[in-house]
């Protein structure tokens, strides 16, 4: 008798459309064991995203929770300062000028007599507008050039390019002492605005590279072949897959455009006193720094601290953002 070759059994199942189609046992078993609920199988498990990745490693990075902690603390002050600092930063005694400290002045006093800890309070809601109000503008007018360069190319790309080639050649420490250097308001908008003015090109190019790499892949052609709109493309299709490195950089570059702030209140370009700022500070203690060095070292590394936990943020983000990295 010829042997018969062994077949897997098959099983028919529907298919939601009013056809069927063929299975093999072991699958119509697993779809016949789906548990059901009260108004029929359960759903699937949806499909996870790059985001929803992104945040699930961010939760589990030390880094992003250590560096959004001090984040945090220092934005709850900066909407708050006198909830941890009851004093004036404005208030000086020129009696108590570079003494240590004393109770109820844990920092001491500057070369002006005025509390080094109440200042140093007040500067961190300085720094904080400037670098998260540069940082959005920068954002903002960085990445609409760019993805119209981008997404359009031709003359568009090329003039924007020449633009932003010009915009790197200026030195940046430079260009702030000449621009600022005309203008006496003691406000933080001048500071905003020439940060935003020399900020946005390198922004540009990170949403113009993006949005090239974003064009490229099938769900954008397919879109494209059945008609959908360059609005639609743009919002729909290519803004949210090119957006992650320009969060990237822009978390990274707000601790320097803090950093950046500093230096040119210290150079006497940027804030002006009566503005409080640890660059104006820091300025004012550097003659003294023999003399009265915590005047010098509080304010210092309030900076530095901000700067690191800003600039750690943005590594973290960028290592969860990387599909490469995974």
């Amino acid at each position: 008798m010829p042997d018969r070759h062994h077949e897997p059994e098959r099983a028919i199942a529907g298919t939601g459309m009013g056809g069927t189609m063929d299975l093999g046992v072991e699958e119509a078993e697993t779809l016949e064991k789906r548990p059901a609920g009260p108004h029929g199988p359960a759903p699937r498990d949806r499909p996870r995203s790059l985001w929803s990745d992104a945040w699930r490693d961010l939760r589990r990075n030390p880094v992003f929770i250590v560096s959004g902690l001090v984040i945090l603390f220092l934005v709850l002050i900066s909407l708050w300062p006198s909830a941890i600092a009851s004093g004036s930063p404005l208030t000086c005694d020129l009696s108590k000028a570079q003494e240590g400290s004393q109770a109820g002045h844990p920092f001491g006093f500057d070369g002006q007599g005025c509390d080094v800890y109440t200042r140093t309070v007040y500067g961190a809601r300085t720094s904080v507008a400037v670098g998260v109000l540069a940082t959005l503008g920068v954002a903002v007018l960085g990445s609409v050039l760019g993805a119209l360069a981008g997404f359009f190319g031709g003359v568009w790309d090329s003039v924007l390019s020449r633009i932003t080639d010009v915009f790197f050649a200026i030195p940046v420490v430079l260009g702030g002492l000449v621009l600022l250097s005309v203008i006496t308001s003691n406000t933080v908008w001048p500071v905003i605005g020439f940060i935003v003015l020399l900020g946005w090109p390198q922004l540009s190019r990170i949403a113009r590279g993006a949005v090239i790499t974003a064009q490229q892949n099938d769900y954008v052609q397919a879109a494209r072949a059945l008609g959908a709109s360059n609005s639609r493309l743009m919002l729909r299709h290519i803004a949210p897959n090119a957006v992650a490195p320009v969060i990237v950089v822009a978390t990274i570059a707000l601790g320097t455009y803090i950093a950046l702030e500093a230096t040119l209140s210290y150079l006497g370009v940027g804030l002006k006193p009566p503005s409080v700022s640890w660059g104006i500070d820091i300025s004012a203690a550097s003659p003294y720094v023999r003399n009265a060095p915590h005047a010098l070292l509080w304010p210092s590394g309030a900076l530095a601290i901000t700067v690191l936990a800003f600039i750690m943020l943005g590594d973290a983000v960028r290592d969860a953002l990387d599909p490469k990295l995974r």
